[in-house]
């Protein structure tokens, strides 16, 4: 395992991350430090400054919950180009985000579900109901077969 001079990784991970967002396969080619080195570089560092985390061959829909909302949140304040820009440096579509922000929008609202969730436990306990119901006459047929004055045995 080589080590790298701490100078000498600040200034690699600085090409990886924005503004430059250099190709990490691009990077290994110049400076000879294996691809696995690189990423796991990136990944650490994004992780220390809070930014999203995304696997390198993850797409937007292995992205968490919490990284479509920072995205969302970064987006915001963004014009139309601004907006291209980024949705390219994050490999994110602006329908998608669109998508997301629609999301995030409507997390918090009150939604009138008592009602549905009241007819949801009268069909949980109904479903209970005829599952025993069902047990119990299984339970009965096999009784039934089993006993040597049934209708079967008598044939």
């Amino acid at each position: 395992m080589t080590a790298y001079p701490k100078e000498f990784k600040a200034k690699i991970i600085a090409q990886m991350l924005p503004p430059h967002d250099r190709h990490i396969p691009d990077l290994a080619c110049e400076t000879g430090i294996p691809q696995d080195t690189l990423y796991n570089w990136r990944i650490k560092q994004q992780r220390r400054t809070g930014a999203v985390v995304a696997k390198p061959t993850a797409g937007p829909d292995r992205l968490s919950s919490q990284d479509k909302f920072h995205l969302v949140v970064e987006s915001a304040a963004l014009n139309e180009q601004e907006l291209g820009e980024f949705c390219r440096r994050r490999s994110v579509f602006p329908e998608q985000l669109a998508a997301w922000r629609e999301a995030c929008s409507g997390a918090n609202e009150v939604r009138q579900g008592r009602q549905s969730s009241a007819d949801d436990r009268k069909w949980v306990h109904r479903n209970a109901e005829l599952e025993s119901e069902l047990r119990r006459m299984e339970k009965a047929l096999a009784e039934a077969s089993s006993c040597p004055y049934s209708s079967q045995a008598l044939l």
